[in-house]
């Protein structure tokens, strides 16, 4: 991963060691989305495929440095059908990752078309590359 942008999928327990995958309720198990994460010079490019997931069923918090992304995918099955098979009954998405203080986070922007969500995250005007005029005198 880049110095930018760290993920963050485990949580630590209270003895310090992570935790591994432990679904203790129903209601605090996720998914982890895959995402793609490409840096240039003005940034950051975070590509997240979140099939079924729907606007209102998407949230994202920048917080002290700390970004999450949670969402719901909306799986009904049409009226009329049934299943014979399912293997996740409720699609919950979640993914944390630590952002870079060299990344605007008041600019950060975002787009959700057809299940990938795309977040663009600029970097601050001091972290970005600039050049220097040279006086001749």
């Amino acid at each position: 991963m880049n110095s930018d942008l760290q993920a963050s999928s485990r949580q630590a327990s209270p003895s310090g060691r992570p935790n591994q995958a432990r679904p203790a309720r129903f209601s605090e198990a996720f998914l982890t989305p895959p995402v793609d994460v490409v840096e240039d010079t003005t940034g950051i490019t975070l590509v997240a495929d979140l099939p079924g997931v729907a606007k209102d069923k998407l949230q994202l918090q920048v917080e002290a440095g700390t970004l999450t992304i949670e969402a719901e995918a909306d799986l009904t099955v049409p009226e009329g059908l049934a299943t014979s098979h399912t293997e996740v009954g409720l699609a919950r998405f979640r993914r944390v990752f630590t952002l870079s203080k060299e990344l605007d986070t008041e600019r950060v922007s975002a787009e959700l078309a057809q299940g990938v969500l795309t977040l663009r995250i600029p970097k601050a005007a001091h972290a970005q590359p600039r050049r220097i005029e040279v006086q001749v005198t």
